[in-house]
């Protein structure tokens, strides 16, 4: 069930076996657009259900709902039991399990009309498409925006209207940084609106003591832990927790952003280092344009990750109205409108 394009319906398996082969195992024929999913182990917390596109044999940790297609629609049954969180019925026990008695017991709310289950289906599915088709396109343009990076930042392409000589410049020459004091706020600080509390972790808020402990200025920073290596742009108002994370500023003719990108590219578990910012990462060295150029390069890359954001805000609405729709469609709640005949 992980393989590419066995998301819905299984299509291909890693092992085959021929009919004799099967007749001599005593391996039981599970018939085409059957449900398969696990039973047993922690494969079970994943919830995947598939629908077989052609006649397969399962092992003995899955199970299979062969569905009368006399009575139910095989898409809209793989609807309902894509809402029922399976794993709820997991038998208590060393080993996760579901049996068939609790496979029996799964309660299925059904339209008498085939014509209705289907129209249910259908617009379920037209839903998971259009997610589907926004995933893809998130991919293609994060795959772009990555390509974009890697010549971009490198030199290897450049923007038309440059040409000046890059510099190769330490990255503590670029940046300047500040190193929070050691546990500037405490759990009890925390609140559930106002300032964030940066970690290397979590993000917590800060409410009315914010005040009181102040909030770092001079934004936006990068956000560099040392224990993680990982870095984060940031311009809003904050806290840190940890004495490991570094504030890097731009030091003038420098634009942060640019550097932030650049970054990206680094691969700072390479750098022998003990943790320190300006003991060791301090001293990586970059090529770098002239500050108009690393404008423009900034400029392009923010553009390009405001569109992936955008399409990301899409598929979480989509994502949302799905929800409802099969929170709604799927109880019998709210019936799809019947159409207009021709």
């Amino acid at each position: 069930m992980n393989s590419s394009g066995n998301e819905l319906f299984m299509t291909r398996a890693n092992n085959y076996i021929t009919e004799s082969q099967r007749k001599a195992l005593g391996a039981v024929r599970i018939p085409a657009r059957a449900i398969v999913f696990a039973k047993v182990g922690a494969a079970v917390f994943k919830e995947r259900k598939r629908i077989l596109a052609q006649d397969s044999c399962i092992d003995n940790n899955m199970a299979a709902f062969i569905v009368d297609e006399r009575q139910l629609d095989v898409r809209f049954a793989h609807h309902l039991l894509t809402a029922f969180t399976m794993s709820d019925l997991v038998a208590v026990g060393a080993l996760p399990s579901l049996n068939g008695g609790q496979l029996r017991s799964i309660p299925m709310l059904v339209p008498t009309e085939l014509s209705d289950q289907r129209r249910i289906a259908a617009a379920l599915t037209d839903a998971d498409d259009l997610i589907d088709t926004l995933d893809a396109l998130i991919d293609k343009k994060q795959a772009i925006r990555q390509g974009m990076m890697q010549q971009l930042l490198t030199g290897r392409t450049r923007l038309p209207g440059h040409t000046a000589e890059w510099q190769s410049r330490r990255l503590g020459e670029l940046l300047a940084y500040e190193q929070p004091g050691r546990y500037l706020v405490s759990s009890t600080d925390y609140n559930g609106t106002g300032t964030p509390v940066l970690t290397a972790g979590k993000t917590f808020l800060l409410g009315h003591t914010a005040e009181r402990h102040g909030i770092f200025r001079n934004l936006p920073v990068i956000i560099f832990d040392d224990f993680t290596t990982a870095s984060k742009f940031v311009d809003f108002p904050f806290k840190a927790k940890s004495s490991a994370m570094k504030m890097l500023s731009a030091r003038p003719g420098v634009n942060l952003r640019y550097i932030f990108e650049r970054m990206q590219l680094i691969d700072f578990a390479a750098v022998d280092h003990k943790r320190r910012w300006i003991a060791e990462f301090s001293k990586i060295e970059v090529r770098v344009p002239e500050q108009d150029e690393q404008d423009e390069i900034a400029a392009v890359l923010v553009a390009a990750e405001s569109e992936v954001a955008g399409l990301e805000k899409r598929v979480m609405k989509a994502r949302a109205i799905k929800t409802g729709m099969m929170q709604q469609l799927l109880a019998g709640r709210s019936p799809l409108p019947v159409e207009a005949a021709s």
